[in-house]
């Protein structure tokens, strides 16, 4: 018996509140269980959340919810908070460049 976890993404759902985005937790030889999180449309509409990063943000939010429960969460479907979508912006914001750069004034040609 194998204690590796894989997770999968399956896919989303539209629908008129919210996205929901489906996955498949499969460890051992249990049969694969289903874990469906949601992020409000709201989010989308006001440029909190890109559609693109949505299936990531929710896979790290699995992952935490099965690093904390010995991979057996209580819950199988949670929402995505604001809290959190903030955390992954800040987290994935492109970095501040160390060096500054010397810029000659037009005087200097």
């Amino acid at each position: 018996m194998s204690n590796e976890i894989l997770v999968r993404y399956v896919g989303f759902e539209a629908k008129a509140r919210l996205r929901e985005y489906t996955f498949l937790v499969k460890d051992g030889s249990d049969e694969p269980r289903e874990f469906k999180l949601t992020i409000a449309n709201e989010a989308f509409l006001a440029h909190r959340v890109r559609y693109q990063d949505a299936p990531d943000i929710c896979a790290h939010r699995l992952q935490r919810e099965l690093a904390a429960s010995d991979n057996h969460p209580a819950h199988a479907r949670c929402a995505i908070s604001e809290a959190e979508l903030e955390e992954y912006r800040v987290a994935h914001s492109p970095k501040p460049k160390s060096g500054l750069m010397y810029k000659p004034s037009r005087e200097a040609y």
